[in-house]
């Protein structure tokens, strides 16, 4: 018998709420994909005696009505409408239809917030070398927030990211969708087209073709539009769309380069968006440190480029050197800086000094030492390799540290020349900074505005012994990968996919799995550990096994960013006085 309906669901709707306590109670209901948005579903309509949200006497309500134009317009942030099916409504005209289609658009908004706000992929299937705090929804947070709302369509909508940078591209995605850019020129197949300069005896030559027209309209050539000539200022606008897209710059218009002015751009940027905005739902929703202006730091990789942000504004920014594409790369992560090291000892991560220093000894056994570094066995038997702190140290005079697992931070370098280049993907993952105290001074004035830091202040620090600057208010770091932004001037910017991260999302969203990409397992993350115990080249002089770095002492993490806090162990040296730490704190 259907269940007996409480007095508070209306009358015309207690069939519909039987139907739904029905199916919800049913073990064969495939409607909810996850065991949590299940149990959400059963406790919201139990508490409302199973009576729809999402119509009242078989009418949509404005519950309803706004979550399908929300579903319905997933395409303009950058989502998939057709991953968020909606019932229809108006073929629903018995109890059971009406209960069906109810569970099914509770399903398809969970889905769109899920979606909406950690993305339709998890990072791990990108990178093993990218690691954000996880959002994930709250099912019955968003059944509440819905359809409790005066605009349930607003309120699907915020579950998308909030920040400025990702409205801007879902604006510029909008406009490459054809909003104001006018009609579209298509170029006809035809013979190819070519322009013969005038020579000694020889006049130019120009072919006629009725296709010419069109291709200065595409060219953007507006001198004799209606003139079929392919003339030289026609052979020298398709010679620099042929650079712009990679095809030799011949000047003549043959069926590759009208393919090409038929697949425009346009296209390809839209791509560039989508993966773009995708990235930015891996993103905290909250950028920054409140207490401190929501102050924090953001860079990007492709762009070479870190800002400092504090109350929605550009405080501060600088060009930096990132990682090398492939093994090296710069990884992708949001951490908290918590202090500044000036004069820091670099000591050598364990990739470096067995794939690139241990071979480049049993070459030369003399390389380490000419270089400034020290060499080290520990009392496992590993290799420690570590240059002091001075103006050659590879990682300059200051170190910007916010510990995190893959053991990359942001330095100073005495490379400077590197600055000076377009593209700057030189360092082992690290972020080599152009102008180091004047970045620290910049941070150390917002999360300590009172003790009015200056470039010259820090500079005055350089010398041999390291000191730790600690910050009272640790300031978020996020890297990021935004080959796709909206600049100042509000121009889209395009960036070169160093990485192939924008390649590798394409394939994964284009892929036939569907739109549970984020269920597949995480990729492994990569081992940090230090590499095994390995032999070293004859006539390498190694300091003895009393180093004070044996299995007691501090791990190869908490010797990479000093320990903080206290003074690090040092090796004894035959006629040098230990190197002390200063700690600044206020």
């Amino acid at each position: 018998e259907p269940a007996k309906a409480a007095s508070n669901v209306a009358v015309e709707d207690q069939p519909v709420a039987g139907k739904v306590r029905e199916l919800l109670a049913s073990k064969t209901l495939r409607t909810f994909d996850r065991k949590n948005e299940r149990a959400a579903a059963e406790k919201f309509y139990s508490a409302r005696d199973y009576a729809p949200v999402f119509t009242k006497a078989g009418q949509l309500t404005d519950a309803g009505k706004g979550v399908i134009a929300r579903l319905k317009d997933a395409a303009a942030d950058g989502l998939d409408a057709a991953d968020y099916p909606v019932p229809d409504f108006a073929a629903a005209s018995t109890p059971d239809a009406l209960a069906d289609a109810e569970l099914k658009l509770a399903a398809s908004m969970l889905d769109y917030a899920r979606q909406a706000q950690s993305g339709r992929m998890h990072w791990s299937q990108v990178s093993a070398d990218i690691l954000y705090p996880e959002h994930p929804i709250d099912p019955a947070e968003v059944f509440a927030n819905v359809t409790s709302a005066k605009d349930a369509s607003a309120a699907l909508d915020s579950y998308n990211p909030p920040q400025k940078l990702y409205k801007e591209l879902k604006k510029k995605l909008a406009e490459l969708r054809g909003q104001g850019d006018g009609p579209v020129i298509t170029i006809a197949d035809g013979p190819a087209l070519r322009y013969v300069p005038a020579r000694k005896k020889q006049a130019a030559v120009e072919m006629d073709d009725p296709r010419v027209p069109d291709l200065r309209g595409k060219l953007g050539i507006t001198e004799n539009a209606d003139s079929t000539k392919y003339d030289a200022q026609v052979a020298k606008a398709v010679e620099k769309f042929q650079s712009s897209v990679d095809l030799k710059a011949t000047g003549v218009l043959d069926e590759r380069t009208v393919k090409a002015l038929n697949n425009p751009k346009r296209d390809r940027q839209i791509d560039t968006v989508l993966v773009n905005m995708e990235r930015w739902r891996w993103l905290p929703r909250q950028l920054g440190a409140a207490n401190v202006g929501n102050a924090y730091v953001i860079l990007n990789i492709p762009d070479y480029t870190l800002k400092v942000m504090q109350n929605g504004a550009q405080v501060w920014t600088t060009r930096v050197v990132t990682g090398k594409p492939g093994q090296h790369a710069t990884p992708l992560l949001t951490e908290t800086m918590k202090y500044i090291t000036v004069n820091p000892t670099w000591n050598v991560p364990p990739s470096i000094i067995y794939n690139e220093y241990l071979p480049a000894l049993q070459q030369d056994p003399t390389v380490l030492q000419r270089m400034g570094l020290k060499l080290e066995r520990n009392r496992d038997g590993s290799i420690h390799v570590s240059q002091p702190p001075g103006e050659a140290n590879a990682l300059g005079r200051i170190r910007f540290n916010f510990p995190n697992k893959f053991l990359v931070y942001q330095h100073d370098t005495p490379d400077k020349y590197l600055f000076a280049k377009d593209e700057r993907a030189f360092s082992h993952g690290c972020m080599r900074v152009q102008n180091p105290d004047q970045y620290a001074s910049v941070l150390l004035n917002i999360t300590e505005p009172n003790q009015h830091y200056t470039p010259e202040r820090i500079r005055s620090m350089y010398g041999s012994s390291e000191v730790d600057l600690k910050f009272p208010t640790p300031i978020p770091v996020n890297i990021t990968y935004q080959t796709a932004f909206v600049d100042d001037a509000g121009k889209l910017q395009i960036r070169r996919d160093i990485y192939g991260r924008d390649a590798t999302m394409l394939s994964l969203l284009k892929n036939s799995r569907g739109k549970d990409l984020e269920t597949v397992v995480a990729h492994a993350q990569p081992s940090y550990a230090r590499p095994p115990s390995s032999s070293l080249p004859a006539g390498v002089n190694v300091a003895g096994d009393n180093s004070g770095f044996g299995s007691s002492g501090p791990n190869f993490f908490e010797r990479l960013f000093g320990g903080f806090g206290q003074p690090e162990p040092q090796p004894a040296r035959r006629g040098q006085a230990q190197q002390q730490r200063r700690v600044i704190t206020r």
